[in-house]
């Protein structure tokens, strides 16, 4: 008897000792393993800018109360060789908070505004060059004493793409601010609803015609849900294999970009301008975001093919049938609360931690309209009828069958492929509504971005208070005056702006 209960400890403690050693260590997923290869080697990056001077003792003691309760931000990446084969596994360890917070000493007597506004976009090109050390867990924050045009100080948080993609982000600076109005409460997202599989338009549609009619509606929509999935499968595999893009000015050589040094600027307008033409055209920020870039940067082609007289202003020097398709990044996740993505870092959240992103191909029509609210209807239109697609959740799972099936290294060479053959990225995060502080530092912008893949350019939208800031991650040696893309997109809401007033107000 004395036997059996020492064999039934020692068998409950060898469970309790794996039980630990599983919690110390996580092997990688698919998706972290695959922003590990060399040909997506991704880093996220987000300058914050803040209203008053840092203080680096509070910034160090919150991240060591909120971002070292997670695994992911206290574990490093170690990689063994079993049986010749190759296995990343995150291992915890001893962090010291002190060693990921960098504060450069910069000389700031002799820097005006415009030229501080320099030094920060030279000072994160070159982190653009520097990798993180592995040694270490994959993330670090650079405290910047510098005042630019737009911020007392400035704040640079970089980690790696394989701890979490631009949500998991969200959920970082979520659980790193509060409400500046109320220190003690988290930051509020705006209400997003999105439709359930039981809608109530389609209960709507059942009480108001026959159930006949009904039945066909539902039926015509699955089929055009089937059509649409399928031709945009089938897009996919063409732009894997061969379809390639006009090469445009803007379009980079993917074979050329491995490792090269990225220019990042930003530029913060008026969201209430962008609500203002949303309400008048009955769209989505979404849908005028999208119309707006479409005409930015046509306006900007217009000008890198070289179209200057004034007489010509009426037409276009731009070449007819240009294809320019951005990958845009859908976030999978289901619609939750704002407190499970502040919880996401915790452990049993309903709102999953990690890379729960696919993308759809989103072509761009690239044109000069007498008539701006054109590029609002046709960005719309494209949308739309991407939005009744499966193509998002179709790439995330052949992204997880190719990794599978294939290996990182071949996957990642089908999906650098698919990729490289478009010319740009594309992504829109939603952010807090009220003004919120950073370990007690009040936040005046967040411009987050990516850097690795296979494009010249990114365009990241984020909207914070009553503001949407504009991030470009370039390419400098493709796009060398990135400020002036800026301008043009600038200059496109204004345009727009102006010609929804005018209409609003004859009508």
């Amino acid at each position: 008897m004395e036997i059996k209960i020492r064999r039934r400890r020692g068998q409950i403690a060898e469970t309790t000792v794996k039980k630990e050693v599983e919690e110390e260590e996580q092997p990688l997923s698919p998706a972290a393993r695959l922003f590990h290869a060399p040909e997506f080697n991704c880093y996220i990056i987000s300058v914050v800018g803040l209203k008053n001077k840092i203080e680096p003792d509070m910034i160090i003691e919150g991240i060591k109360q909120t971002l070292m309760r997670h695994p992911r931000f206290s574990s490093k990446l170690v990689n063994n060789c079993n049986n010749n084969r190759q296995e990343q596994k995150w291992v915890r360890t001893n962090v010291v908070v002190e060693d990921h917070v960098i504060i450069p000493k910069i000389q700031t007597q002799h820097i005006e505004n415009a030229n501080a506004d320099v030094f920060l976009e030279s000072y994160v090109s070159d982190l653009t060059t520097i990798p993180l050390d592995t040694s270490k867990p994959l993330w670090e924050v650079h405290l910047l004493d510098l005042k630019t045009s737009d911020a007392e100080n400035v704040a640079v948080l970089r980690i790696h793409h394989s701890l979490g993609d631009g949500m998991s982000m969200m959920s970082l600076v979520l659980a790193c601010t509060r409400k500046t109005s109320n220190p003690n409460e988290l930051p509020s997202l705006p209400y997003q609803n999105r439709p359930s599989s039981g809608s109530s338009s389609l209960k709507t549609s059942s009480r108001c015609y026959s159930r006949f009619f009904w039945l066909v509606m539902v039926l015509w929509s699955a089929a055009l849900l089937v059509l649409n999935t399928v031709s945009d499968a089938l897009e996919f595999i063409a732009t894997a294999l061969f379809l390639k893009d006009t090469e445009t000015p803007i379009k980079g050589d993917f074979k050329l970009s491995k490792g090269k040094r990225m220019c990042m600027v930003h530029r913060t307008v008026s969201l209430d301008d962008i609500k203002l033409i949303k309400n008048a055209m009955k769209m989505t920020v979404n849908d005028v975001v999208l119309g707006v870039s479409q005409a930015g940067l046509s306006q900007y082609l217009k000008r890198r093919y070289g179209e200057q007289e004034e007489s010509k202003r009426n037409s276009s020097n731009i070449p007819k049938g240009i294809r320019l398709r951005a990958a845009l990044l859908v976030n999978l996740r289901p619609t939750t609360g704002i407190q499970d993505l502040a919880d996401m870092m915790t452990k049993g959240s309903k709102c999953r931690w990690g890379n729960w992103i696919g993308y759809i191909i989103f072509p761009f029509s690239i044109a000069l309209c007498d008539d701006p609210l054109k590029h609002l209807r046709r960005a719309k239109s494209t949308i739309d009828r991407k939005k009744n697609s499966l193509e998002a959740v179709l790439t995330f799972v052949v992204g997880k069958i190719l990794l599978n099936t294939l290996g990182v290294q071949r996957a990642a060479n089908v999906l650098n492929r698919a990729l490289s053959n478009t010319t740009m990225s594309f992504s829109n995060l939603v952010g807090p509504v009220e003004e919120i502080s950073f370990y007690g530092h009040t936040v005046t912008y967040i411009a987050p971005s990516v850097y690795g893949h296979p494009h010249a350019l990114t365009m990241h939208f984020q909207s914070y208070m009553n503001k949407l800031t504009i991030s470009l991650t370039v390419d400098p040696t493709v796009i060398s005056d990135p400020h002036k893309l800026c301008d043009d997109w600038e200059e496109s809401l204004r345009s727009i702006k102006a010609v929804v007033q005018e209409r609003t107000s004859t009508q």
